[in-house]
């Protein structure tokens, strides 16, 4: 039960109506727009919301989704059920586009039944035959077949013009005509050129038609020069167009064979209409499915426009167990994270201005939420952000929440929001509120929402603070879930010795005088009226005589809590930081552990090769000179041989030591860096360096790389360095988006995935978030 009458217009779910009908492709998925309500079966909500997340997932990640003729066909099929009655040429086009359509959305989803599912079966219910002794038990069958589109492409061209060839008669008529028509042709050509030859034709006149028919222009003097039959005269009665004798028994002809041609033409739209005739029923049922179709895409554009996702739910196994009803929800609470206002989302996106996102609980221990704070605060969006997405939710819209958000099925939504005085009725503002509350006490119960905006105002602030005060425990007894604003501080009170009713404040920055739009729960909020007057000049005698009369310390109590929660948030803010930052220093400290671990393994092996080949250049030095010693002996200091002996000598050390400077020119300058001592400067100065390098590329690392309209070699290119920097800054996961299109990014990146061996696996997104369109690669 949804009230009162304006609920969807108080709520702004009008305006969202609206944008449903903008996203339309056709006036049949419109017709679904206008019907959408709000649903109570847990089932229905569940499938709807289904098929509008693969709807999303469709619009973001795939292309050639068939979206253009979605027309409306279902009238024209239904004026032509009784016998002689006929589609005109350009409703049978648009009946060939459509039907197409329906066909290509056909084969687009049962191409993907792994992918979406629900939007597959919802083919499969609306293309099945709705009359078990039909013909064709299945449309898709029927379409693919050729029956129809076959037989509309047999008679109509690709300019939606019934061809020659449709009938041998239509084909005989045409040729009959066309040749009648160039005969006409030549003899106006003819009389023409006599006309103008003559000077009976204005300078610069030329051929022209008139009633369908070819005609002269003659100067009107010279009118009677040329037998014939005049059709009209300019509007200065200076020139005439006549239709020469000789062409006009012809041009009768010629109007014959067109009434011939367009009898021809409706002969055969009836026998086509005859054709179709037997199966409208079954052509009805697939244009409901185009509407259906058209709507679900709708609801998944406006999804897109305004963040909405699919939050978590419960199965329908599961609910129809729990709940003891098919359909129910087993679920009792309300869990929100970052909710967003659509319409205000949209609007502030329009102006460079951010939304602050809220998070809404209501459960057992706190059924009813009653928020206070400064007006201009944030109250009546939060409720009316409560109420609109609750709504969308019962609707089968995705609302704009986190995807971990976990909604309940009411079966009652209540609003008071808004002024409902009426002089008709001779009803006050506080009259009329009066009667929305008797309304929800005499109705609530523990499936209900109620949503209240300033409750208690309209009247004397004791009394209506004491109704308003009733009025919840009332709503409270009867296990009711709502949400309330409200500046009166009995109520504020009241959460402290109710079981479930808890507060809640809009909190507003004193330093700045500013409110932030950020609501919290467990305390109260101040209205701030002095401050806020103070801000925009109010007089300050005035102020300081109201200061007396409210006492400094309920100022001091609001003023302190305020400021205590807003504290709060900073602190949270700055140990989110530190924690943050603790782990980046424990992740380096690790690294660098592990760093200097390799350091010191390296340089034991590089020691140990070096005196390996230092042993080994000695034993072939000592072997070499022994052998030179031994040949210049055995040459008997013969200058000449020991010239060359010594030449083979430096030439064998040159090659064992290949950089003794007496053999080889002084080389380039080059920096060296030690490791054996932790005092040698060049060391601490180039691992600082490091570390600084380190650092500055974890601060510009990104969880997710795009790679979306990016060439082979190029992505392949970006793909290596990008893993390279999440292997040495030892990520555990990223994120990598190639998209679909042809698939062949994807094949690349999980190639090159694979072959490397820090990576642990490489898999699909889950489908809400991208499916094959992203690859999650967790490292080892």
């Amino acid at each position: 039960m949804i009230f009162p009458a304006s609920f969807e217009q108080k709520l702004g779910f009008d305006s969202i109506r609206k944008l449903l009908l903008g996203y339309c492709l056709g006036p049949l998925g419109r017709e679904n727009v206008n019907l959408l309500a709000s649903s109570t079966s847990f089932e229905e909500i569940g499938k709807n919301l289904s098929e509008t997340a693969e709807m999303r997932h469709i619009l973001e990640f795939e292309e050639h989704f068939p979206a253009q003729d979605y027309y409306d066909m279902v009238p024209a099929l239904l004026s032509v059920s009784i016998p002689g009655t006929y589609l005109e040429t350009d409703q049978l086009a648009e009946l060939r586009l459509s039907l197409t359509t329906i066909v290509n959305l056909y084969e687009f989803l049962s191409g993907r039944e792994e992918k979406y599912p629900c939007l597959r079966q919802l083919a499969r219910t609306w293309t099945t035959s709705p009359m078990p002794d039909s013909d064709f038990s299945n449309l898709p069958i029927f379409l693919s077949s050729g029956h129809l589109i076959s037989a509309i492409g047999r008679i109509m061209d690709d300019k939606s013009d019934i061809r020659d060839s449709a009938s041998p008669d239509l084909q005989r008529i045409r040729k009959e005509k066309i040749a009648k028509q160039a005969s006409v042709e030549r003899k106006v050509i003819q009389s023409f050129k006599m006309a103008r030859q003559s000077g009976w034709v204005p300078e610069d006149a030329e051929i022209t038609l008139r009633n369908g028919r070819l005609v002269i222009p003659m100067i009107s003097t010279h009118k009677r020069k040329v037998q014939g039959f005049v059709h009209d005269e300019s509007a200065t009665g200076h020139t005439v167009y006549v239709e020469p004798v000789e062409i006009f028994e012809t041009n009768n002809e010629i109007r014959e064979l067109e009434y011939d041609e367009r009898r021809e033409i409706v002969k055969i739209l009836v026998e086509f209409a005859t054709l179709v005739r037997p199966d409208i029923d079954l052509l009805v049922h697939a244009y409901r499915f185009l509407g259906k179709i058209d709507f679900i895409r709708a609801k998944a554009r406006l999804a897109v426009d305004t963040h909405g996702r699919r939050p978590m739910g419960v199965d329908v196994e599961h609910s129809a167990t729990a709940s003891g009803k098919p359909g129910g929800s087993p679920v009792r609470h309300l869990l929100w994270r970052s909710a967003l206002h659509p319409l205000l989302y949209l609007s502030h996106t329009r102006q460079n201005k951010p939304v602050v996102p809220l998070d809404i609980t209501l459960n057992d221990e706190q059924r009813i939420l009653i928020i206070s704070g400064p007006n201009a605060g944030g109250k009546s969006v939060c409720l009316k952000t409560v109420g609109l997405l609750q709504y969308m939710y019962q609707c089968g819209l995705l609302p704009p929440v986190k995807e971990d958000s976990e909604f309940r099925v009411f079966e009652n939504i209540f609003i008071d929001i808004g002024d409902e005085q009426s002089i008709d009725n001779d009803l006050s503002t506080y009259t009329s509120k009066l009667h929305n509350l008797k309304y929800f006490i005499e109705n609530s119960g523990e499936n209900t929402l109620f949503l209240i905006d300033e409750l208690g105002t309209g009247t004397d602030p004791s009394l209506g603070g004491a109704i308003a005060e009733a009025t919840l425990e009332a709503l409270n007894a009867k296990h009711a879930c709502g949400v309330v604003t409200t500046h009166y501080s009995n109520l504020k009170l009241l959460a402290s010795r109710e079981p479930g009713i808890a507060n809640g404040a809009m909190l507003f920055d004193l330093k700045r005088l500013k409110p932030l739009y950020k609501l919290i729960s467990g305390n109260p909020g101040s209205s701030f009226a002095l401050e806020i007057a103070r801000e925009i000049g109010f007089p300050e005698e005035v102020l300081d005589e109201a200061q007396k009369k409210t006492g400094k310390s309920q100022l001091d109590f609001d003023r302190e809590l305020q400021n205590l929660e807003v504290e709060k948030g900073e602190v949270e803010k700055k140990s989110t930081e530190l924690r943050v930052a603790d782990d980046f220093l424990g992740e380096l400290i690790s690294k660098y552990q592990k760093l200097t671990a390799d350091l010191e393994t390296s340089k034991k092996e590089i020691l140990a090769n070096a005196r390996r080949e230092a042993k080994d250049i000695l034993d072939n030095s000592n072997r070499l000179i022994e052998k030179t010693i031994r040949e210049i002996k055995e040459a008997q200091a013969e200058k000449t041989k020991t010239k060359e002996i010594r030449a083979n000598l430096l030439e064998e050390k040159q090659r064992l030591i290949p950089g003794d400077p007496d053999l080889n020119p002084p080389a380039p300058q080059v920096q060296t860096i030690s490791i054996n001592s932790s005092e040698n400067r060049p060391v601490r100065h180039a691992y600082a360096g490091f570390l600084a390098d380190l650092q500055a590329k974890h601060e510009g690392f990104r969880l997710t790389l795009d790679l979306r309209g990016k060439r082979v070699d190029e992505a392949l290119s970006i793909l290596q360095r990008y893993i390279d920097d999440a292997i040495l800054l030892s990520m555990s996961e990223v994120r990598i988006l190639h998209g679909k299109g042809n698939g062949v990014l994807r094949q690349v990146t999980r190639d090159y995935l694979h072959s490397q061996k820090e990576v642990k696996s490489a898999r699909d997104e889950n489908l809400e978030q991208g499916g094959a369109g992203i690859t999650i690669v967790n490292f080892k």
